[in-house]
């Protein structure tokens, strides 16, 4: 049942008074101070350009590499090419079959359409994660690999997921953007497949703006990775003059996919505040869950109740019920819970929906010629649990500003005023 009040409250959406005045954004990200803009400044003004692996790019890379405990890894100017770096070091080609999420930001999944691949797409958990049961029914003989996807913070399921992967002799490659410092099992995301990348873009927890890393603890994916996107210095040092991809340490591939260093500055600031961020975001989504688990029109992610992952909360995402809410749209509900005030609140955003819905994996063959000869084609329907998921997933980005426990307080109660005076809206 939803909780009553005593006196009904009129929402905003309706001509009451709003929840929340203050002005937007709410939930900002990065917090930029002065010790970020010193980085910054520091940065232009005495390593600028860097050739070789060195100077902060060697500093940020050692101290992540030794945060997941990845013998190697290496900075890209975005994370959709640190992915493309993975499936490049990876060797998928045409004709290889990955089994993939079919819920995730698309960049998980195109740049393997780079590479000729057929992406097998698998439908989900409760969480929104690659449902490893499924994952299962997905092998055959031509199946090289899995990708999965932590989403908004939340870890995988990576024992079934590793065993899987082993029994079959599958490589196993995280994307990591949305948990940074998330833990499976007291064990660090990104260290439990052979390949992983993470995001260092927007509004990621350890940003510079734009940027990406690659890990592995496999020297050959270390040297794929390198002439894929690098050249000269980074591929000099790490290839061996023995090895038979040495030759190649002058021009790589003959792509330049390195990350600025001004971004590297932004990051590495970042880098440094992670544990303090993630306890903070932590005690913010453990107080939402406190203050909203009763509430039957909301279904919060099953992770808060699981002792086994601490997420990162990149985002609060929950499920709206509209039963219990006496059918009353999910879009009606949101509109009143932004009408509230409540800007950080959203829905069914397009960049992260389930990718059968997106014309790139309906029709590749008009963007990429090689799947003319070799066709793959998803349609709306085709992944039920992800598209239901979608369909009623509201997400709350809680970024750190100075007041932020006073703004998550004041979007709990405007969460509970719309739960609770809702048949206002019928």
């Amino acid at each position: 049942m939803i909780n009553k009040q005593n006196a009904p409250e009129k929402l905003a959406i309706l001509g009451g008074e709003k929840t929340i005045t203050d002005e937007k954004p709410h939930f900002y990200w990065p917090p930029i101070d002065k010790k970020v803009e010193e980085a910054v400044l520091n940065q232009l003004r005495n390593g600028f350009f860097i050739h070789e692996r060195s100077g902060i790019v060697k500093e940020f890379e050692d101290a992540f590499g030794k945060y997941i405990s990845r013998k190697h890894a290496v900075i890209f100017s975005s994370g959709t090419l640190a992915i493309r770096a993975m499936f490049e070091a990876a060797g998928f080609t045409a004709g290889d079959e990955v089994i993939c999420p079919s819920y995730s930001f698309f960049g998980t999944v195109t740049p393997l359409l780079h590479t000729g691949a057929i992406p097998v797409l698998c439908d989900v958990d409760e969480n929104g994660n690659i449902d490893p049961k499924e994952i299962e029914k997905k092998i055959t003989s031509r199946t090289k690999g899995v990708v999965v996807t932590h989403m908004w913070g939340v870890p995988c399921k990576m024992d079934e997921i590793v065993k899987i992967c082993k029994d079959h002799n599958l490589l196993l490659l995280e994307d990591c953007s949305h948990t940074h410092g998330a833990k499976y099992k007291g064990k660090m995301v990104g260290s439990f497949g052979d390949l992983a990348a993470w995001s260092l873009g927007s509004d990621k927890l350890v940003t510079g703006g734009e940027g990406g890393m690659f890990a592995t603890n496999n020297d050959e994916f270390l040297y794929r990775a390198l002439l894929f996107g690098h050249y000269a210095g980074p591929c000099r040092e790490a290839i061996p003059k023995d090895h038979k991809l040495h030759k190649y340490e002058t021009t790589g591939t003959g792509l330049k996919f390195r990350a600025s260093t001004l971004a590297v500055a932004v990051a590495y600031e970042m880098f440094k505040r992670l544990e303090n961020h993630l306890e903070r975001r932590r005690m913010l989504a453990g107080r939402l869950v406190e203050a909203l688990r009763d509430e039957s029109g909301i279904i919060l992610p099953p992770a808060v109740f699981d002792s086994t992952i601490e997420p990162s909360w990149y985002a609060f995402a929950f499920q709206y019920n509209t039963k219990a809410l006496e059918n009353l749209s999910i879009e009606k509900f949101v509109e009143a819970l932004r009408a509230e005030g409540l800007s950080g609140i959203d829905m069914h955003l397009r960049s992260k929906c389930p990718l059968n819905l997106l014309p790139i994996f309906q029709t590749p063959e008009e963007l990429f010629s090689i799947y003319k000869k070799q066709p793959f084609s998803y349609k709306p329907g085709d992944f039920p649990k992800a598209e239901t998921l979608y369909r009623n997933m509201i997400t709350m980005h809680i970024g750190a500003p100075k007041d932020d426990v006073r703004l998550v307080d004041l979007y709990i109660r405007g969460i509970k005023k719309v739960l609770r005076n809702f048949s206002q809206l019928l």
